[in-house]
């Protein structure tokens, strides 16, 4: 913290050396000032002026070209003119170069309090001093209770909680790991994740039992995505458990459709392998069950773009609506080893309640293989497209797309 510091004093200088520096040029102005008003000729000028065009117009009366009544109009606006410029002339009296010095320490000294105020309310001190726990602690136990000190000093701060609840989770510390999630829940508010994490804890908790207190919660996080695939995990494990091993598998799928951890999505691949055991089915024998209507499609990678990324990349399978106004209707995540590939894409592949295949007769269907794992594209990720894929019945054969193209 004290480099931090440190570093923050030196980007405060420049800013204090601006507001001093032109003290030093105090002195200078202020000749110069005085020399350009001591040397100004535009009063004696405007008068010259003035006297000329009376003269003017004085000699225009005599000459009958305008009547007295002309003459005391003409000789009003000119007196107002000279007037108003002799106005424009009037300074006030230069100030010493001295004078306002005292506001330059005072204003230099609000910069620094207000910069440090200003970091102490929105900074990420906090999250700083997270940051040195982690790097300074030598093992579990002592990282444990010094963010546990943490957690007293800085109760507000969702970070600490996050990084708690899988410490304690992983730890099989339930009761500590529900109190952090919990927690979080208050600071964060109920966001579907969190809620799901919570229904997840608690059954297992209960002894992988669906309690009423579960049940509410995973019915809570459903209503706010029914794809949530914490969720679909979880009702995964209570459907093996009841040996109900195709709906297990199912409800597995659609969590690694969701799933970014490819570690728990390749833990979920191997209990959809025993649930597959258990039927006595093989692995390519074990169909989709569809949801509604949807798409059937088969997914490949061209010959000439095999072998440039490891086997583990992440493909994302996206379906939207032809004129892309909606979210996107489906996603589904498999890796490159997965290809080729056979599946289904249907409301359950939802990303959200109000945007689903249902709602549509044709998509447009985008495959990107990521090289970081990213949502976003990338240069060398590799990619397809195929608009005007009909949503409908997906018995029969499926549509092929090849990934053929890489972003350059």
């Amino acid at each position: 913290m004290i480099e931090l510091w440190v570093a923050f004093a030196l980007l405060l200088l420049p800013a204090l050396w601006l507001l001093v520096a032109p003290l030093r040029r105090a002195r200078l102005v202020h000749d110069a000032q005085r020399d350009f008003e001591a040397n100004d000729k535009s009063t004696e000028q405007n008068v010259a002026i003035y006297q000329r065009r009376l003269a003017s117009l004085e000699a225009a009366l005599e000459r009958g070209d305008i009547d007295e009544a002309r003459y005391a109009e003409d000789r009003l606006d000119l007196d107002r003119s000279l007037l108003e410029d002799a106005e424009d002339q009037v300074r006030r009296p230069l100030h010493s170069p001295a004078s306002g010095r005292l506001a330059v320490p005072i204003v230099a000294l609000a910069v620094v309090i207000g910069a440090v105020g200003w970091y102490l309310q929105h900074g990420a001190e906090d999250d700083l001093i997270l940051y040195d726990v982690f790097q300074t602690s030598d093992s579990l136990p002592m990282l444990m209770q010094r963010l546990e000190g943490e957690a007293q000093r800085q109760p507000g701060n969702p970070n600490i909680w996050a990084t708690l609840y899988p410490i304690y989770r992983d730890s099989g510390q339930g009761p500590a790991a529900l109190n952090a999630l919990e927690n979080l829940i208050a600071i964060e508010g109920r966001v579907p994740t969190l809620l799901a994490q919570k229904a997840q804890l608690k059954f297992f908790m209960a002894d992988r039992s669906m309690t009423d207190e579960v049940q509410a919660l995973v019915d809570e996080t459903l209503a706010y995505n029914p794809s949530e695939p914490t969720i679909m995990g979880l009702l995964g494990v209570l459907a093996f458990d009841d040996e109900n091993y195709e709906q297990a598998i199912d409800h597995w799928r659609r969590a690694i459709a969701g799933m970014p951890d490819s570690g728990s999505a390749e833990a979920l691949r191997e209990g959809i392998r025993v649930a597959q055991q258990r039927l006595g089915v093989a692995p390519e024998q074990m169909e989709p069950v569809a949801h509604g209507p949807g798409v059937h499609l088969q997914v490949s990678l061209d010959e000439r773009l095999q072998g440039l990324l490891d086997d583990d990349t992440r493909v994302f399978i996206v379906a939207r609506d032809m004129a892309g106004e909606l979210p996107p209707l489906a996603v589904a995540r498999v890796t490159l080893g997965d290809l080729p590939t056979t599946l289904i894409l249907d409301d359950r592949h939802a990303m959200s309640a109000d945007a689903s295949l249902s709602q549509v007769s044709e998509v447009r269907l985008l495959v990107r293989v990521s090289k970081s794992g990213g949502t976003t594209p990338e240069v060398g990720d590799m990619f397809t497209d195929l608009e005007g894929v009909t949503v409908g019945d997906v018995e029969g054969e499926p549509v092929e797309i090849v990934i053929d193209r890489v972003i350059e």
